[in-house]
Formats: structure tokens, sequence, C-alpha cells
């Protein structure tokens, strides 16, 4: 979707808290608190995950959402930048080399 030629490339979230100045602190705060919103949401999945023994006990979902939305975030600023399709899946791809089995 972030390199999807039919929709902006990237992430509104991520491309307002890179825009943003000091002049406007509140519309950073905001994406800020957006965001950790989409980390937090993410969490009680992973922490079910880990009980249904899908991850491994080792396993930390609060990490593991960090992981995933640095992941995805990363994912936003190289579409921005002209990332294709192709070039992000092979990101996915390492990127679930780290995921725990």
């Amino acid at each position: 979707m972030q390199a999807d030629p039919d929709t902006p490339p990237g992430c509104l979230m991520v491309h307002g808290a890179l825009a943003c100045g000091e002049w406007s602190d509140s519309i950073r705060q905001e994406l800020n608190s957006r965001r950790a919103v989409y980390e937090a949401d993410l969490r009680p999945r992973l922490v079910r995950a880990k009980a249904e023994g899908d991850l491994p006990s080792y396993a930390n979902p609060a990490d593991l959402a960090r992981y995933f939305v640095t992941v995805v975030r990363g994912m936003a600023v190289e579409a921005a930048g002209g990332a294709s399709s192709h070039q992000l899946r092979r990101v996915v791809r390492l990127a679930l080399l780290a995921w725990p089995e």
C-alpha cells in the first residue's frame, strides 16, 4: 500500500512528525500520541499470540510491537523516498527473519 501509485507514498503520521518544526509542537504531540496508540493497540494481540503458543515463551510483546511499528514507519519513509513495492517486500522478508519463531 505504501508504494501503491494510486495513493500518496508513505504515511501521514510519519511525514507529519518529520516535517513539524518547533512552531507546531501541538501537531507533533498529537501525531506522537496517535503513533503510541497504534503500538499500544498491537501489544495485546501479541500477548495473546504468546499465550496461544504462536510466539515463543521468551518473546516480549512490547518489544515486538515496537519492532513492528519501527519497521513499518521506516518503510513509510522509504516509500516516500521512492522505494518500489518490490524493494519494500524485500525489507519485509528481512524483517521477518528477526521475528521469533
